[in-house]
C-alpha cells in the first residue's frame, strides 16, 4: 500500500491508502521522493470541490515528481532498478507513481530530489515553446509572467541557448530582482509591455514571445513582436480571454501558436522530454539552468503548500517533500 493525494471531495486534498500500482510494458514505477506543485493544481482542486458547486469528480492529484526506479516494464532499455529519474504524470502526489517511460529524465548527479521535482514541467514547457517559436540563437525573447516558477526557468533556458536579449515580465516590483539574478536583461512591470519591448529592440520587435498571462498583457505582446516574429501562448495566469488587434496580427504577418504538453498525445510529450537531453540538462548538471525554489513542505503538510500556491507570493517552485 502507499499514500496518496485526492481532490474531489473539498476544498483541499486528502490522503488515502491505496495500492501500489503495477508497472506494465514500456512503463517504469518510480519511488517518489519529492513532488513539485504547478498552478494547475489549484484551480483543478477548486473545480472538483462539490462543497461549492463544483463537480465532485475524484482524482488522484499531482503533475511531476522525482525519485528512484522501483520497477521496469517490458519493452524499456537502459533504465535499471535504482536509477534516479524526475519526470511529468498525473496522479504524482503518490509515494509511488507509473510512468510512460518515455516521461522522465535522468536526475544530473549534483542534483537533489527537491531541485528535481521542480524541474521537468518548467524544462519541457519553455524549452518545447521555444522550439515551436522557431528561436534561433541571437535573437530576442519576451517572457510575460516570468517570475513564476516556469517562467524562471524559461529565462534561464533563452539564455543558454544564446538569446541576445531576454525581457521578463512582472507585476510586483518586489520580484524584480529575482527576475535579474534568472538572467533576464530588462524587467518590465505591469501588464503593458509593447513600450518597454520596443525600446529594448529599438523599435523592431523581440523575436519570440512565451506568454504565461494571457488577457490584456497578451494583447500587448502583438505590437511588441517584430515583423515575421513568433508568439507562444502558454498559461493563463490572468484569464483565457483576450481581445487582440487584428492589425498587429496581420500587419505584422505574425506567426502565433498556442500550447500545452499534456498527456492526451504521449508519444509527442515523450519527443518533447527527448529534446531536453543535448543541451538543457547539461546546463542543469553544471548550474547554468538552476531551479528556483520557494519552499520545501512535508507530505502530511501538502494543505499548507495549496495555501502558498494561491497567494500567489511564492518565488519559485513550491515542492512536497515525500517519506
Amino acid at each position: 500500500m502507499m499514500t496518496a493525494l485526492f481532490g474531489g471531495t473539498g476544498p483541499e486534498w486528502v490522503a488515502r491508502e491505496i495500492p501500489v500500482p503495477e508497472v506494465g510494458p514500456g512503463q517504469l514505477l518510480v519511488r517518489v521522493r519529492a513532488a513539485g506543485l504547478n498552478n494547475a493544481d489549484v484551480p483543478v482542486l477548486a473545480a472538483t470541490d462539490p462543497t461549492v458547486g463544483g463537480t465532485g469528480e475524484q482524482y488522484q492529484a499531482g503533475y511531476e515528481f522525482a525519485g528512484e526506479v522501483a520497477a521496469v516494464g517490458s519493452g524499456v532499455p537502459g533504465v535499471a532498478v535504482g536509477d534516479r529519474v524526475m519526470g511529468t504524470q498525473p496522479r504524482s502526489f503518490a509515494q509511488y507513481a507509473l510512468t510512460d517511460h518515455r516521461h522522465v529524465l535522468r536526475i544530473p548527479e549534483a542534483i537533489g530530489f527537491d531541485e528535481a521535482a521542480a524541474l521537468p514541467t518548467g524544462l519541457l514547457t519553455e524549452h518545447g515553446a521555444l522550439e515551436l517559436g522557431a528561436f534561433e540563437a541571437g535573437q530576442s525573447v519576451l517572457i510575460t509572467g516570468a517570475t513564476s516558477a516556469i517562467g524562471l526557468l524559461g529565462v534561464q533556458i533563452a539564455k543558454v541557448l544564446g538569446a541576445s536579449t531576454v525581457i521578463g515580465t512582472t507585476r510586483s516590483p518586489s520580484k524584480e530582482a529575482l527576475l535579474v539574478s534568472a538572467g533576464a536583461d530588462v524587467v518590465v512591470v505591469g501588464d503593458d509591455v509593447t513600450e518597454e519591448a520596443l525600446e529594448a529592440t529599438d523599435g523592431e520587435g523581440v523575436d519570440v514571445v512565451l506568454d504565461h498571462v494571457g488577457g490584456r498583457t497578451f494583447a500587448s505582446c502583438l505590437p511588441a513582436t517584430r515583423i515575421d516574429g513568433h508568439l507562444v501562448n502558454i498559461g493563463r495566469l490572468d484569464r483565457a480571454e483576450s481581445t487582440i488587434n487584428l492589425d498587429h496580427l496581420s500587419h505584422r504577418h505574425l506567426h502565433l501558436r498556442g500550447v500545452s504538453f499534456g498527456f492526451g498525445r504521449p508519444a509527442e510529450l515523450g519527443e518533447v522530454m527527448a529534446a531536453l537531453v543535448p543541451e538543457v540538462l547539461p546546463a542543469v548538471a553544471d548550474g547554468r539552468i538552476r531551479p528556483i525554489i520557494d519552499e520545501v513542505f512535508p507530505f502530511d503538510r501538502a494543505v499548507e503548500a495549496a495555501d502558498r500556491l494561491r497567494t500567489g507570493q511564492a518565488n519559485g517552485k513550491i515542492v512536497l517533500s515525500v517519506p
